[in-house]
């Protein structure tokens, strides 16, 4: 069991790594098995990711891809059990066209013993896509970015 106040530490530090592109240490913050979810995915991403390598393989892509600062999150929700449910917001790069955009996210996360469980991401994947070029040009250009 968590304090409020260490869980929303956790994820604010859990957004400072994303936002260094230490993916790596943000992926230590989840539980062996646990989810990364996207309920809205930009077309060719996964909904769904379960596990340290599965997470690994998506997030390595996002700082290869994106670059990102995060606002200061607003928190709706922290409960001694474990929930956080924020909002935050990003002004975002995609690397691979310039394009720039800025985006607003509600994540609703579960904490165990200190790692992350499940973590639902909520934002608007049409932002993204319009960054690099619309629709058709973010089917095209997908394929062609890097994975490491």
């Amino acid at each position: 069991m968590s304090t409020t106040q260490e869980l929303k530490d956790l994820f604010k530090h859990g957004l400072d790594l994303l936002e260094e592109g230490k993916i790596e240490e943000w992926i230590d913050g989840f539980a062996e098995d646990g989810v990364l979810e996207f309920p809205y995915p930009a077309w060719g991403l996964p909904t769904r990711m379960q596990g340290r390598e599965a997470l690994l393989a998506q997030m390595t892509m996002f700082r290869d891809q994106l670059k990102v600062a995060f606002s200061e999150p607003e928190f709706y929700a922290t409960t001694e059990d474990g929930l956080v449910v924020a909002t935050f917001t990003a002004d975002c790069t995609l690397l691979a066209t310039g394009g720039q955009y800025h985006q607003t996210y509600l994540s609703v996360v579960r904490y165990a013993q200190g790692r992350i469980v499940l973590f639902r991401d909520f934002w608007n994947p049409w932002l993204v896509m319009e960054a690099a070029g619309g629709e058709r040009a973010w089917k095209e250009l997908l394929p062609r970015m890097p994975r490491s």
